[in-house]
């Protein structure tokens, strides 16, 4: 799977936004005392006009998803990706953000994205709010084959967006049972309860939440 494959699959930006907020209070809840340990994020208050949904995998791994009235803006970077930036020129690979419209254009220049000026980008969707379909740019492939951008994994539970895949994959990552009734009731984004949060870690309590809850955005 490639961008354009990434960009037929990925639900709506409503959807989205949803998905990226139940993982974020998910992940947020198993792993409530450091935040930096985190897979998945999400800061409704990242700027004044803009929220943002990342993922970190710990390896140099990453992808990122500003939500602003304009629409939706996604980058992610795949370290070992023959696409990376510091395989060649320290520049985005052809194409890859060439023909992003001038309403993300702050995104793609954004230093939260770089790393001494290089940027962290193999690829790169977009879609405003009157578009029916997320876009990407033209890429130039290698002599006509397709150059893998990691699209295929970075944007896997983006794509996949089910209760029973984060379970799996947080019993994975957090080497302990994940409850899922638990899992999709925070899936629905039903306001959180004592018990539920309980059920998905007893170390913590609903109230500990409070400040993170605010931050993510999740209804209470």
């Amino acid at each position: 799977m490639n961008a354009r494959d990434l960009a037929r699959r990925l639900p709506d930006i409503a959807s989205l936004r949803d998905l990226c907020r139940s993982m974020a209070m998910l992940d947020a809840i198993l792993q409530p005392g450091a935040p930096e340990l985190r897979h998945h994020r999400f800061d409704a208050h990242w700027s004044a006009t803009q929220e943002l949904a990342s993922m970190e995998n710990g390896g140099g791994d990453a992808y990122s998803v500003v939500f602003s009235a304009a629409g939706a803006y996604i980058r992610g970077f795949d370290h070992a990706s023959p696409m990376s930036p510091y395989a060649g020129d320290g520049t985005p690979w052809p194409g890859v953000v060439d023909t992003v419209p001038e309403v993300f254009r702050s995104c793609v220049e954004d230093p939260a994205f770089r790393r001494e000026g290089i940027p962290h980008i193999t690829v790169c969707l977009w879609r405003e709010t009157a578009d029916e379909q997320w876009r990407t740019g033209e890429v130039d492939s290698d002599g006509g084959r397709a150059v893998p951008d990691g699209s295929d994994w970075l944007f896997r539970r983006l794509v996949e967006g089910t209760p029973e895949n984060y379970q799996a994959w947080a019993q994975r990552y957090y080497g302990r049972p994940v409850h899922l009734d638990a899992v999709i009731d925070v899936y629905r984004l039903r306001p959180l309860t004592p018990d539920a949060v309980a059920a998905l870690n007893p170390a913590v309590t609903l109230a500990q939440l409070g400040d993170t809850i605010a931050s993510i955005g999740y209804p209470t």
